[in-house]
């Protein structure tokens, strides 16, 4: 599998291409924003995507963007802005998670192999293979969710992982910061923004398929469910 390192930084770049490879993956290097889209869209194999922001030519928002109207590819973001509007506007634009520059490596590694585990279908508990919620049919091992009408809803590995988790345990409410460290198998401080960001992509998605049904509920100061009918 390859790993596309977008950075104007070249440095950066090739810290990062070490690190990759260490892993046993194949880095693809960019320097700008539309060159990250080419690299994208000509090379086979990509998986994920690492993806700085303040770049040359087309900032990150806008690649991840341009990402976003045809694949559910992870990306990873790197930023040396910190406040939290900044993150949150990454992962509005579509991002999957976001890291902070100065940066260590091996969290930049634990944050792609835990968004590679979570693309590749890795769920992990003995739930039913299918689920049936409300107006939506999950498949956990094709990571498909369908209306009942048959209408494939494209979703993000971990907008697919947050909806399983919810679904699978009918009428349970889950905290922020459960969810977070459940779908993205690891902690941040930044959880709860990162969820809700996240939640809020995927209902927009299931109500625009579904014409306006309301799948995931807010438990207002504890977290959300899904309800079992």
């Amino acid at each position: 599998m390859k790993i596309l390192v977008v950075d104007d930084d070249k440095e950066i770049v090739q810290l990062l291409e070490i690190y990759v490879r260490n892993e046993g993956y194949e880095p693809v290097a960019a320097y700008n924003g539309k060159d990250a889209l080419t690299k994208l869209n000509t090379t086979p194999d990509i998986g994920l995507v690492i993806l700085d922001i303040m770049m040359p030519e087309m900032d990150g928002m806008e690649v991840v963007k341009q990402i976003r109207k045809d694949s559910s590819i992870p990306v990873l973001m790197l930023s040396a802005k910190t406040a939290d509007m900044d993150k949150i506007q990454g992962l509005i634009s579509g991002a999957d998670d976001y890291v902070t520059k100065p940066f260590n490596p091996l969290e930049v590694m634990a944050r792609v192999k835990s968004l590679l585990r979570r693309s590749q279908g890795q769920v992990t508990n003995d739930q039913p293979d299918i689920l049936n919620v409300g107006p939506l049919q999950i498949n956990k091992d094709s990571h498909e969710v369908k209306t009942i009408k048959g209408d494939l809803i494209q979703l993000t590995a971990l907008e697919f992982g947050i909806l399983y988790l919810l679904a699978s345990h009918p009428n349970r409410v889950f905290s922020a910061d459960d969810i977070f460290e459940r779908v993205w198998q690891q902690e941040s401080v930044v959880s709860a923004k990162t969820v809700m960001v996240h939640v809020s992509h995927l209902r927009d998605k299931i109500e625009a398929a579904t014409g306006g049904e309301k799948v995931i509920e807010t438990v207002w100061g504890v977290g959300y469910k899904v309800e079992s009918h």
